[in-house]
């Protein structure tokens, strides 16, 4: 059985089959609708069921209470009942760029703190990668698993693929890529992927919000910015627990060096004594949101942890945050890592 689906405003169509989402159908047939995690966590793919009947799993863990009244779904966790119509914004600009599968080598890993290793990969010769700054790929691995990883630099600088990894207790292939994988190894990978991607239609000025590693897309999207020399307002604010985990801290000195319009502040959660002195403290997005209670004229970019993504985006819509000017990539570990990273908590081996 085939249900029939409608894109609004584009009037673009497709159809959906039995126990297939309406985000991996609308993928199968080449339309790019936002999309982060694929687990219901982030909201990201939200959409608004103008017509038709719609199941939802129990994953659709992003929506509030509201959002479900109002008739929104996750579209990575949607179901079709109906035929359907649905309202959610495209991104064209994705939709132009297959995905591929090829080999790449491993030409530098570079150590940038105790915890999070940049790794450069080179694509074979005569067979360029082409991305979209702010997208992800896949590092392809046995038994069909696969781990997300965002692409750190700027497509412009597309001759390597920069990533940056934080090693997860636990989390096993992080931990080879530190160890076991040396300079020279071949990896398998598949993309671009993601829809998070610098939106260049627009002359406003732009935050963007990083915690932890959530730190490469942003690279990448305003250094693809500084590149095309967009003379527009940019902020830049990164989360992050201690001043090691800013683990690129001469960067941001670099862009202001370019970019007279360029603006840095670096936010600690759990800052001690010292670093208090130095550094603003708390939640990165309450540090956005004091700075700037009035975010109606901004662009807002953030990349992080779900939990962060969760929270900001709530609080930046109250503060006048159009929604259809906030971009996100939202990412969460694989079921199988997180039940490693907590049997390893817990001391025990699986």
């Amino acid at each position: 059985m085939k249900h029939h689906i409608t894109i609004l405003p584009s009037g673009h169509q497709f159809d959906v089959v039995d126990g297939e989402s309406v985000l991996a159908a609308a993928r199968r047939a080449g339309y790019a609708l936002p999309y982060s995690c694929l687990s219901g966590s982030c909201g990201s793919c939200r959409a608004r069921v103008i017509e038709g009947e719609c199941m939802q799993s129990s994953s659709a863990r992003a929506l509030s209470a509201d959002e479900r009244e109002r008739g929104d779904v996750l579209l990575c966790q949607a179901h079709p009942q109906s035929d359907l119509t649905i309202a959610v914004r495209e991104v064209p600009s994705v939709a132009d760029l297959p995905r591929r599968m090829i080999a790449v080598k491993i030409v530098a890993k570079d150590l940038l703190a105790a915890d999070v290793l940049r790794v450069r990969l080179k694509p074979p010769k005569g067979e360029p990668f082409c991305w979209l700054a702010g997208q992800y790929l896949d590092v392809l691995l046995p038994e069909g698993k696969r781990r997300a990883f965002s692409i750190a630099n700027a497509p412009e600088d597309a001759g390597l693929i920069e990533l940056h990894v934080r090693k997860v207790p636990g989390g096993g292939f992080t931990q080879q890529l530190f160890d076991a994988y040396p300079v020279g190894s071949l990896l398998r990978i598949e993309g671009p992927l993601g829809t998070f991607v610098a939106r260049e239609d627009s002359e406003r000025p732009m935050i963007f919000m990083a915690g932890g590693t959530g730190f490469a897309p942003v690279k990448a999207i305003i250094e693809h910015f500084l590149h095309l020399g967009s003379a527009r307002p940019i902020h830049l604010y990164w989360g992050a627990r201690h001043v090691p985990d800013l683990y690129l801290p001469d960067l941001p000195a670099a862009w202001s060096a370019r970019h007279p319009a360029f603006a840095y502040t670096a936010v600690l959660s759990d800052a001690d004594a010292s670093e208090a002195e130095r550094f603003r403290r708390g939640g990165v997005h309450e540090v956005v949101l004091a700075d700037f209670p009035d975010l109606s004229p901004f662009d807002v970019y953030m990349s992080g942890p779900p939990a962060m993504i969760e929270a900001a985006r709530h609080r930046f819509l109250a503060a006048g945050l159009p929604d259809d000017r906030l971009y996100y990539d939202s990412f969460e570990y694989a079921p199988e890592v997180i039940a490693a990273i907590l049997a390893a908590r817990a001391g025990l081996k699986i």
